[in-house]
């Protein structure tokens, strides 16, 4: 229950980023802090682990974080070390298994 309710707290403050950012750009604030000190807060929070990354031209890496209750986050670290979380939810589901198995289960 402290959970599902910290969780909805977490994604109201990540939605109100996004549509701050939207709404007025020049007053947009991300969840950001150090990136050992956001992963650490996942793992802890959500036990959530990452599961891959990629990297956007010479500007940044963005990375997913999924638990096996199937909450996720992607957070982005810029060159310079900062790191923000852009986007999180629910019922995350890997396709990679019906990828790499040609559509097998």
């Amino acid at each position: 229950m402290a959970r599902n309710c910290l969780f909805r707290w977490f994604k109201v403050a990540a939605l109100g980023a996004v549509l701050t950012l939207t709404a007025v750009p020049a007053q947009a604030q991300f969840v950001c802090d150090t990136h050992d000190a956001l992963v650490l807060r996942l793992a802890e929070a959500f036990q959530e682990k990452k599961i891959g990354y990629g990297v956007v031209g010479n500007s940044a890496v963005i990375e997913v974080f999924v638990s096996a209750t199937g909450t996720w986050t992607m957070l982005m670290t810029d060159v310079r070390g900062r790191s923000c979380i852009v986007a999180a939810g629910d019922g995350w589901e890997s396709t990679l298994a019906v990828a790499v198995n040609g559509g097998q289960a």
